[in-house]
């Protein structure tokens, strides 16, 4: 059985890999990652809430047809008026529970990808702890890394990028000034940039001062 990211950090950081994330695996990150306290708490605390504690690893489009006008409605009014056809919803009811086709038609023509038939979508959907999406973004991430094997193996993100890829993320969206402090102001700052709204605020400022109080505690 094949080791999960956070399993893998842990045994290239020395600890036990259980898969557990706790004061050891978090002070490790600090080291590894040459990040404060505050920053490691932010970080750790924005990634754990996203990706349940460092266990998703790519994003889930498995979705109902009601769940696909709650999130991608606007992806569906193909005609920009606001308002879903009958013809539109029947879209929704096709693409149901279906999610190589909700990826390529919801992400069509938008961050660098192609059209529908491109596939785009689905090679580049959301992966990584804080869900790097798009051919655009994993260009610039390739890059980054200086790896461009990344293009053509998306799936390098989660077996060997997982946490760089949410490190790239801070540093693309110069989001380390705002977690120089772990008070409300800045958990709520960061929460909207990465979020685009405050969707689990309350569990993200709970991990992350737990997880400060761990590193103050090492």
């Amino acid at each position: 059985m094949s080791l999960k990211p956070l399993q893998i950090f842990q045994k290239d950081h020395c600890l036990d890999p259980d898969g557990v994330f706790g004061p050891k695996t978090i002070n490790a990150m600090r080291i590894a990652f040459q990040l404060t306290k505050e920053q490691t708490a932010n970080f750790a605390g924005q990634c754990a809430h996203e990706s349940n504690y460092f266990q998703r690893q790519f994003e889930n489009l498995n979705y109902s047809y009601e769940r696909l006008l709650q999130i991608f409605s606007h992806d569906f009014d193909t005609d920009r008026n606001r308002i879903l056809s009958e013809a539109e919803k029947q879209v929704a009811r096709i693409l149901e529970r279906k999610p190589e086709q909700i990826a390529n038609f919801v992400y069509a023509n938008q961050n660098g990808n192609g059209d529908e038939a491109s596939g785009d979508g689905w090679l580049f959907r959301g992966r990584g702890p804080l869900q790097l999406t798009g051919r655009r973004n994993y260009q610039l991430f390739a890059d980054a890394m200086n790896d461009q094997e990344i293009m053509c193996n998306p799936d390098l993100v989660v077996t060997k990028y997982y946490f760089e890829s949410a490190l790239w993320y801070f540093d693309n969206n110069h989001l380390w000034n705002l977690a120089k402090k772990t008070d409300l102001t800045s958990i709520k700052q960061l929460t909207k940039r990465i979020n685009g709204g405050y969707n689990g605020l309350n569990d993200r400022i709970e991990k992350t001062q737990t997880f400060e109080g761990w590193l103050n505690a090492a």
